[in-house]
């Protein structure tokens, strides 16, 4: 790339984030970086603003902008604290933003970057589960550029012919299976919360391993992908492919399937996204078909995955559905990480809340935050009443 590129980027000490700053580091003449944030991580964000001689840092626990101040003092980096900063962070100029905010505490900053008509490389699932119709209306109104950052979209982003969506017949979102793709729903029964976090390929926090073991993640990609990828949810498929090499792929009316294959490292879809529409070089494990041997594929049982009909059920129906499913997952994981309830009732506390709660869809990022709320608060009395 001969033109520096500016970036930010909103969650900067996560796991993503961090693998952006790796690239980033990498490439120190194409990069300047405007802006970083972290939630509770003073000494990792203010390390990366001096190391990368960021513009502003913006940490988003509110009582500790004094810390990052203190941590900063002399630098020059201005700094910020609590959810308006995030927000600035999110506002301010530059050519290229990471959404890597966890949670709904990102659909804010992910907004403001999209009502400047930036181009927002998207890893904050929430933004498209819980607001996708918000979020695709912002980037459409302001002239924003949504690039998929996950590998499962990245993969697709890069097989999908945009100008001639009329001839895709269908999309296909590959899945490891996660840690218990041949478990018996009574052996799932007994699982610890330490067995279900070891994903077989992938290195991931607790909450996206625990999904992943449901399968809910996949799920919740299905919603993403119906926002990003506008062929109609129906022609979005998803395979077991337990090898976690092909990570997506599109199939054409003609016959033709093409599909994006690489080893399971982020900072592949992250550098894909990071130089679009060019190409940058990454440190990712360069990709050994003849050493792996074989590929499969199987079909994903719903019997003992009831997450995927619940997360399909939810993308058809619409509105709220989707933010619904997404916080009482959300409540459901981390009461099961918490050793309150048992792994297979994480999907049947969401199937409760699905089918309690049914407001209207949301207008608003304020109505998808009440929406959120409470369907956490009707899955947490759920799970309180089932324990009593």
């Amino acid at each position: 790339m001969a033109v520096m590129r500016t970036v930010s980027i909103l969650g900067a000490t996560g796991s993503v984030g961090t693998s952006t700053l790796d690239l980033i580091d990498r490439n120190r003449d194409a990069f300047e970086v405007v802006a970083l944030t972290a939630h509770s991580d003073v000494k990792g964000l203010a390390d990366a603003a001096r190391r990368t001689r960021a513009r502003f840092a913006a940490i988003g626990d509110a009582a500790l902008g004094a810390a990052l101040a203190e941590a900063l003092a002399g630098t020059g980096i201005e700094t910020g604290a609590g959810e308006g900063a995030l927000i600035e962070a999110a506002a301010r100029d530059a050519d290229w933003t990471m959404a890597a905010i966890v949670g709904c505490a990102g659909l804010k900053p992910v907004m403001a970057a999209l009502k400047r008509g930036a181009t927002v490389a998207l890893a904050n699932k929430e933004s498209l589960v819980s607001a996708g119709d918000l979020m695709t209306l912002a980037a459409r109104t302001h002239g924003a550029t949504l690039l998929p950052v996950d590998s499962e979209h990245n993969a697709i982003f890069q097989c999908l012919d945009r100008d001639r969506l009329d001839k895709v017949r269908r999309i296909i979102l590959t899945a490891s299976g996660g840690p218990f793709r041949t478990w018996s729903p009574a052996e799932m029964a007994g699982v610890t919360p330490e067995r279900a976090v070891k994903h077989p390929n992938w290195s991931m926090g607790a909450k996206i391993s625990i999904d992943s073991a449901t399968m809910m993640n996949k799920g919740l990609e299905l919603i993403e992908a119906h926002h990003l990828f506008p062929v109609g949810h129906e022609r979005i498929d998803i395979l077991v492919h337990p090898q976690s090499v092909i990570h997506s792929m599109v199939e054409y009316v003609d016959g033709s399937t093409l599909a994006q294959l690489g080893t399971p490292d982020m900072r592949t879809p992250i550098a894909h996204a990071l130089a679009w529409p060019q190409r940058m070089a990454a440190p990712a494990e360069r990709l050994d078909l003849a050493r792996i041997g074989s590929l499969s594929f199987e079909a994903p049982d719903p019997v003992r995955f009831p997450a995927l009909a619940l997360a399909r059920a939810a993308v058809e129906a619409g509105g709220a559905r989707p933010a619904i499913l997404n916080a009482a997952n959300e409540q459901a994981v981390a009461a099961f990480l918490g050793r309150r309830i048992a792994f297979l009732d994480i999907a049947a506390i969401v199937a409760k809340v699905l089918d309690s709660y049914d407001p209207s869809s949301p207008t608003s990022l304020d109505e998808v935050f009440a929406i959120d709320a409470e369907a956490r608060r009707l899955a947490t009395a759920m799970m309180e009443e089932k324990a009593a």
